[in-house]
């Protein structure tokens, strides 16, 4: 538990004295989500909230450090994400931290740098796939690992005001601004390449989203060797992920088509997860990646025990197909934070989402889209073979229906699982599909949503089914 001192004669100890007044009006849900603090800016996320969890940040990464180092801070287009990088800053130095801003970056560039230099710690201020109007707070470890669970609690209950009175800060920390480290990522996605690739003959579509990926995914593809068409290319914070993007695939399908492109990518707007789309038009998800890369890694004799961690979203078409390789693929909640942390456990080299988070151990110690994107087109590259090819020879999936339920009242949907209606009406549909689908019904750990998936053999049961659970959720939780 971090404590401070009320030392009267200390400026900074007067500075301290306002920094821990107990925030108000805190929700009573707890502030970390599935991937950091994220919220509509302005409400929970304003300058107020953030100066104070910078502070307690840099207190508490700085007493878990072996040495002090700095604080790396990134940032997506959103126009809230300088008043929020300012304000976390401002608390960070106050605690006696020295921050490095990187400017606009992708998520992964964060982590990256967090892990290769002596930073005790990252930051990342963006709200990945969310709309403009959204931001959020993601933090990482010196290891660029996402922050364990026991410092997120000592964070939290210190932003509510639990903190003991002997830690005595007496330093003031500083800015300084290192845009020019990003190169340095950039270096580090092309280093991890096979040493003779070049895309020379690639023409290659980039859906950058008007985030993140604008400055680093063009570049490194034309220093490639690649003819690349870029969408929604400049960095915009009032469209950034608006019917774009990683989420929103229809004008990525038809630049492809129209430009004739061997492939397309379409990255999110802080460019940690990347989707795919053929040359006609198909889509090619985090399951379809896996899946490819896990055989490229098979064959090389470089995939531990044949194992892929994916999560339950992952289509049971894709589990079975890798299950007839040899493979074996073992699931976790919904999260790259939660996959990443099983394949630490089970020494893992490769595991992601549907969503197009990939993480490759081997290369990174997070997911990287621009990374993926990289490896995937190298690999066909390598192969002398389209995208459009290589699906051909892929898994066939079960169709698999998604829908999204808006639940406003926060104590209905974190207590979905109490609703009797609710668990009678999945048991049922558990029943009748029996092993020809699945059923996961669960609450955002992003979103004020209820997600319905459900999954079979018959298009026509998924399709029913998904439509009755949907009712069942709006009829008992939505007010």
């Amino acid at each position: 538990m971090i404590s401070l001192s009320r030392d009267n004669d200390s400026e900074v100890g007067n500075i301290s004295r306002n920094l821990i007044r107990p925030l108000e009006n805190l929700p009573n849900a707890p502030l970390f989500g599935t991937d950091g603090i994220r919220g509509k800016a302005g409400d929970l996320l304003d300058a107020g909230f953030a100066l104070q969890l910078g502070y307690w940040v840099g207190l508490i990464l700085q007493e878990g450090a072996d040495s002090i180092g700095p604080v790396i801070i990134g940032q997506d287009s959103r126009n809230s994400s300088d008043m929020l990088n300012m304000s976390i800053s401002a608390g960070l130095v106050s605690a006696g931290v020295e921050v490095w801003q990187l400017g606009l970056c992708p998520t992964p560039a964060v982590a990256y740098l967090t892990h290769s230099s002596n930073a005790i710690g990252g930051i990342m201020i963006s709200a990945s796939h969310n709309p403009p109007e959204d931001n959020g707070i993601k933090f990482f470890n010196s290891q660029g690992r996402k922050l364990s669970k026991d410092i997120i609690g000592q964070v939290e209950s210190s932003l509510r005001g639990n903190f003991n009175s002997n830690f005595r800060n007496t330093n003031w920390g500083k800015t300084n601004y290192k845009s020019l480290l990003v190169r340095d990522y950039q270096d580090f996605l092309h280093n991890t390449l096979p040493s003779n690739i070049d895309f020379h003959g690639q023409k290659i579509v980039l859906d950058l989203a008007w985030g993140a990926a604008v400055n680093v995914a063009p570049d490194i593809f034309n220093d490639l060797g690649a003819e690349v068409i870029c969408l929604h290319e400049l960095a915009d914070g009032d469209q950034i992920n608006v019917n774009c993007g990683s989420t929103h695939l229809e004008r990525l399908k038809t630049a492809v088509k129209e430009h004739q492109a061997s492939i397309g990518f379409a990255f999110d707007g802080d460019a940690d997860r990347v989707i795919l789309v053929d040359q006609n038009g198909r889509v090619v998800d985090g399951d379809h990646i896996l899946y490819f890369w896990g055989q490229k890694l098979q064959q090389q004799n470089r995939l531990p025990e044949d194992l892929i961690v994916g999560t339950v979203m992952a289509n049971l078409g894709f589990e079975r197909a890798w299950q007839n390789l040899g493979g074996q693929l073992l699931r976790t909640p919904v999260g790259d934070q939660y996959v990443q942390e099983k394949m630490w456990e089970k020494g893992a080299m490769l595991g992601g989402e549907q969503s197009g988070h990939i993480l490759c151990h081997h290369h990174n110690v997070s997911g990287d889209g621009i990374q993926t994107a990289l490896h995937l087109t190298a690999f066909l590259q390598q192969e002398n073979m389209t995208l459009a090819q290589w699906l051909e020879e892929s898994f066939q999936t079960y169709p698999q229906i998604l829908r999204n339920v808006r639940v406003e009242d926060l104590q209905k949907r974190k207590d979905w699982h109490n609703c009797d209606p609710l668990q009678s009406a999945i048991n049922q549909a558990e029943r009748e599909l029996a092993q020809s689908g699945r059923i996961l019904v669960r609450a955002s750990g992003t979103e004020p949503l209820i997600r319905v998936m459900v999954e079979a053999c018959s298009a026509a049961d998924a399709q029913y089914w998904s439509e009755y659970l949907v009712n069942t959720v709006q009829s008992y939780l939505v007010c």
